[in-house]
């Protein structure tokens, strides 16, 4: 019997688990859904039930097509920032506060009067921010002290599935260092932050290596869905680092990063030492390679396209509409798109920032918009990318997510970041990375860089051209923000 390894991926639609063989090679792949929830304006909420069922749906699909294979080794990715709070009997308190609720305005004011903002960026390497973990407890406290007063543990998404799936409570450095309370220097909570502001450091698990065996597959989770009793479940990380790992983005190669597009748009910077912005406007994370990463985050990049055709063109499917954007020109004949439909994190982190068109005019097509629409998104990473240059010199992003299979928008990007994009030939995502991690925790290979030889290499690169009419609307972008903040 030939092994193999899982990686599963807790995302925000749904569940992804896939099976790799020691050389890498995709072997098995399924997805399950489970609903989002939002019970008023902003707030964004799941069932932590939801995520276990469909876990153990899509470990059972994988281990009913792998008859012939054995698994060694479970990897975990998910959802980053979202709150899973335990009582003492370690049953879900409350629905799950997921990374894009945006209720806990309040808390971080609260949190920034206690801590100052500078102090924050130089310990955990971010401002206190809304879809943060730790402003979510401090809501909970103010807002709901019955279900605060029954808190004794503290986990975030991927952690509880690995709790509830080996019954040991772990976390690791690339998803707790999107909480709020984390110290990059040591990788472990901070204490003095934490007892400022009251809160017990016992409700939060114990942080190990990314690579680290978080536990072992419970006997009666193995036997519901096929796979090996006591199987080792790696604590893997959270959804970016891990699909950076999937690339083979570390702080061996400081000149490649990476790009998503996908509802939201991430760029990613490996990093070899904890240096924040200092004005905390991208964010400082760990990453699973035991160094550190930048991030940069549009969040509503592929989302502000999903937006425009299902509430102006729903009858138009998305090819068709990169097709229409192609008859527009760079600069959208002087159209501008601020993308802040959700609110927004880089640069300027501010929940209440909505998005807009401007300029428009009557001889202005339906193909201005759509291209005005893709061009914003990347202005708004252009903004990102520029702060993240400051600190750290990257020449190249491979560009994954559904809006880097696009050629018209890869060569937007390309133009508008001026950097070198490159497609790779597989992109399998966080729980690709996982499996990674998975591979090196279990001892098939003896670091990362060792696995990342079994990674497909890249292959089609989008050289940036210079255009004067991006870098005119640029500018012109720029001052948008301001400009409606003024007329809210």
């Amino acid at each position: 019997m030939a092994d193999l390894v899982i990686g599963l991926d807790l995302g925000t639609g749904g569940v992804r688990a896939i099976a790799v063989d020691l050389h890498g090679q995709l072997m098995a792949q399924t997805t399950k859904s489970y609903p989002l929830f939002t019970p008023q304006p902003g707030w964004t909420e799941q069932n932590p039930a939801d995520w276990v069922e469909a876990s153990l749906k899509a470990l059972s699909d994988i281990a009913q097509q792998l008859s012939e294979h054995r698994a060694i080794a479970l990897g975990l990715s998910g959802q980053m920032h979202g709150m899973v709070p335990l009582d003492a009997e370690g049953h879900v308190i409350r629905p799950a506060i997921l990374w894009n609720d945006q209720r806990t305005g309040k808390a971080v004011e609260a949190i920034e009067s206690t801590i100052s903002r500078q102090e924050l960026i130089q310990r955990t390497g971010n401002p206190a921010i809304t879809g943060f973990q730790l402003p979510k407890l401090v809501w909970l406290r103010t807002e709901e002290p019955q279900a605060y007063a029954q808190v004794q543990q503290i986990l975030l998404p991927k952690d509880y599935l690995g709790y509830v799936l080996t019954g040991v409570a772990v976390t690791e450095p690339s998803d707790a260092s999107g909480t709020g309370c984390l110290n990059l220097a040591n990788r472990q909570w901070d204490i003095d932050i934490l007892n400022a502001l009251k809160m017990n450091p016992a409700w939060f698990p114990p942080v190990v290596e990314s690579t680290a065996i978080a536990g072992r597959l419970k006997p009666e989770i193995a036997a519901h869905v096929g796979l090996p009793a006591g199987l080792p479940v790696i604590a893997g990380g959270g959804d970016n680092a891990a699909a950076a790992i999937g690339l083979g983005i570390s702080a061996s190669n400081l000149n490649r990063g990476s790009l998503s597009i996908g509802t939201s748009g991430v760029i990613f910077a490996p990093l070899e030492h904890p240096i924040p912005d200092p004005e905390g406007r991208v964010h400082l994370f760990c990453h699973a390679d035991g160094g550190y990463h930048l991030l940069g985050v549009t969040l509503a990049a592929g989302g502000s396209l999903r937006w425009y055709r299902d509430t102006i063109a729903p009858q138009i499917a998305f090819a068709d509409l990169m097709q229409l954007a192609e008859r527009s020109q760079p600069g959208a004949r002087g159209v501008l798109f601020l993308p802040h439909l959700a609110g927004e994190r880089s640069p300027h982190l501010d929940p209440e920032t909505r998005g807009a068109w401007v300029n428009l005019a009557l001889a202005h097509s339906q193909a201005d918009l759509i291209r005005a629409v893709l061009e914003g998104v990347a202005f708004s990473l252009r903004e990102a990318l520029d702060i993240i240059h400051n600190i750290t010199p990257m020449k190249q992003l491979l560009a994954t997510g559904g809006g880097a299979r696009s050629s018209v928008w890869l060569k937007i990007l390309a133009d508008i970041l001026q950097t070198e994009l490159i497609a790779p030939k597989a992109e399998e995502g966080a729980a690709y990375g996982a499996a990674i991690l998975a591979m090196v925790g279990v001892g098939v290979y003896s670091n990362l860089e060792a696995a990342f030889q079994i990674l497909p290499q890249a292959e089609n690169v989008v050289q940036p051209q210079k255009n004067l009419i991006y870098e005119s609307a640029f500018q012109k972008y720029q001052q948008l923000y301001e400009a409606l903040k003024a007329v809210r």
